[in-house]
């Protein structure tokens, strides 16, 4: 079926689901209809990457951690990361000033944060509108996203968000915890591990109808359809997401605590800023290293005090081996044993191995073996 084909049939769900009442008669139908537009907006998106690619706004990743920054044209993303980081993006109050991605280096906390100044999102931008596919292409490999709006403008969020979800990137959500282990015969064995409250049996049956035929699948925890179809799609990308209200100093405090109090009512991150009058960005700076989970890890060599300037940055969660392999490829295959000091210390000094969990500013000294 050629692609023309394929379009002309997403445009008849996409009508389909419009039109039809959505209860309980109809969820199952509904259902197997999601799913099988989802398969095929997917096959467009494969068929038109490999017909070729314009200029892209690839940029490689440097530092502990990348973020993009972005909003629609204008909107003073270009002032913001001048005063973020050290890049020179070209600032001027009509749109599409910036046409390439401009990265940026900020250091906080010890840590090098790169921030990449992508171009205007627009309306459309998941069709290709205004470069969108390149700019929505460059998002997908960010660590943290930060949404930058207009504090006068009220629809931005909204259209971005959209054009974020029609792309397959999932804001401030984790994977869904399902397991699916795709087997030779014997159909769909569906089992779960938790109460589910937005599917039953057969509507998961239905959906993963459509991409398998023999599987074992476990749900372990209790996920909506579309969630379920994003599994099954497997290039979903989820990343967390702060708002940024910019230009907050046009407003009056009371226009700007309504607007906060509604973006924070729909679970987001919300930081006011004033990107030309300075306004705002120690707070800014410290969102972006907490949403990030980064910690700093204060190295202590044997028999000296531990270097406070120059901390190891590493990722909530990530253990000893993890900061073995970050400090020299050889330090953990002589490790030893390790002295820790802080948070994640039962006693100072205590003895541990790799499997250790870090936590911030901890302080830290590898034994390892001399060859």
């Amino acid at each position: 079926m050629d692609t023309e084909s394929i379009e002309k049939q997403i445009k008849d769900i996409e009508d389909e689901i419009f039109n039809t009442q959505k209860n309980k008669a109809t969820e199952h139908h509904i259902g197997k209809l999601k799913a099988k537009l989802a398969r095929l907006r997917a096959e467009v998106d494969r068929r038109k990457s490999a017909g070729g690619k314009g200029k892209g706004f690839a940029v490689k990743k440097t530092g502990d951690a990348t973020v993009g920054l972005i909003g629609f044209p204008s909107i003073g993303k270009s002032t913001l990361i001048n005063q973020l980081t050290d890049a020179k993006s070209r600032v001027a109050a009509y749109e599409f000033t910036t046409l390439e991605t401009i990265p940026g280096m900020m250091r906080y906390n010890g840590a090098n944060i790169q921030i990449l100044d992508l171009p205007g999102l627009i309306s459309g931008a998941t069709y290709g509108k205004g470069r969108g596919k390149e700019v929505l292409s460059s998002i997908r490999s960010v660590d943290l996203i930060l949404f930058m709006i207009d504090a006068q403008h009220k629809d931005h969020l909204e259209l971005m968000e959209y054009e974020l979800h029609s792309a397959g990137i999932r804001l401030n959500q984790s994977k869904p915890d399902v397991v699916i282990k795709r087997t030779g015969h014997g159909g769909l064995n569906i089992n779960s591990t938790t109460k589910l409250t937005y599917l039953d049996e057969e509507l998961i049956r239905t959906i993963s109808s459509e991409y398998i035929v023999n599987a074992d699948i476990v749900i372990r925890e209790d996920i909506t359809e579309d969630q379920l179809i994003d599994v099954f799609m497997e290039n979903r990308i989820y990343v967390p997401a702060i708002v940024v209200i910019n230009k907050i100093d046009l407003i009056t405090d009371e226009e700007l605590n309504e607007k906060r109090k509604k973006i924070e009512e729909r679970g987001w991150r919300v930081v006011s800023i004033s990107a030309k009058d300075n306004m705002g960005l120690e707070v800014l700076r410290d969102e972006i290293f907490s949403a990030l989970q980064l910690i700093r890890v204060y190295m202590k060599p044997v028999g000296k005090k531990p270097d406070y300037n120059e901390p190891l940055i590493l990722k909530r969660g990530q253990k000893i081996e993890d900061a073995c392999r970050k400090l020299h490829r050889d330090f953990k295959r002589k490790f030893r044993f390790a002295h820790i000091w802080g948070k994640s210390a039962k006693y100072p000094g205590q003895k541990v191995g790799l499997d250790h969990v870090l936590d911030d500013r901890d302080v830290l000294s590898i034994i390892i073996t001399r060859q």
